[in-house]
């Protein structure tokens, strides 16, 4: 009996001949690549949904008359960059990091019934963020409001943008994205409160 189980097995490894360790060196790396690809794909996406997050809270917080539990008291931009700060701890990615946008959002003054060519610059209180809508002239606190959708008969709505960029660096060995550092935008447009 010993020898028919012997013989079966030499008769099964000679008619595959090594066949499907050939097909398995040949399909893993590729699956492996395609995991990895799926894996940092995954890590940008969550970083944006982060990042899209943090710029809500930062506008909520600029746009917001009086905001109880921000440090900064009556500072807009501040209070902006406090909130997208806290936003980015909490999702344990570091707010150091942060960079103003490399193309700032084209926004009109409110207001206006055209554009006419000049868009309202970040404000220059803030480096790592760009708080457009709020400006500081001589160290006082101005809101230039910007015009951010424009309606059938007016203007439009008045309010506050917020945006920056976050760095993204893609780890997949044997591809043109291995170590190829991208910028990540974070950007929400709030409309001003009234009261």
């Amino acid at each position: 009996m010993m020898i028919r189980i012997a013989d079966a097995f030499r008769r099964l490894r000679c008619e595959t001949r090594g066949q499907e360790i050939a097909e398995a060196a040949l399909v893993l790396p590729l699956m492996f690549m395609v995991l990895l690809g799926i894996f940092w794909f995954g890590q940008a996406f969550s970083i944006y949904g982060t990042l899209t997050q943090a710029a809500r809270q930062g506008v909520e917080a600029a746009v917001v008359p009086s905001c109880t539990t921000c440090t900064a008291g009556a500072d807009p931009s501040t209070n902006a960059y406090n909130a997208v700060q806290n936003a980015l701890q909490a999702a344990h990615l570091d707010p150091n990091r942060l960079q103003p946008p490399s193309s700032v959002p084209a926004l009109c003054a409110c207001g206006q019934d055209s554009c006419s060519g000049s868009t309202v610059t970040c404000d220059g209180s803030q480096s790592k963020i760009c708080v457009q809508g709020i400006a500081h002239n001589s160290g006082q606190l101005q809101e230039n409001l910007v015009q951010m959708a424009s309606g059938t008969t007016g203007a439009g709505v008045c309010g506050v943008s917020v945006s920056f960029q976050y760095p993204f660096t893609f780890w997949l060995p044997f591809s043109t994205l291995n170590k190829q550092q991208i910028f990540i935008q974070g950007e929400a447009e709030m409309r001003a409160e009234t009261q």
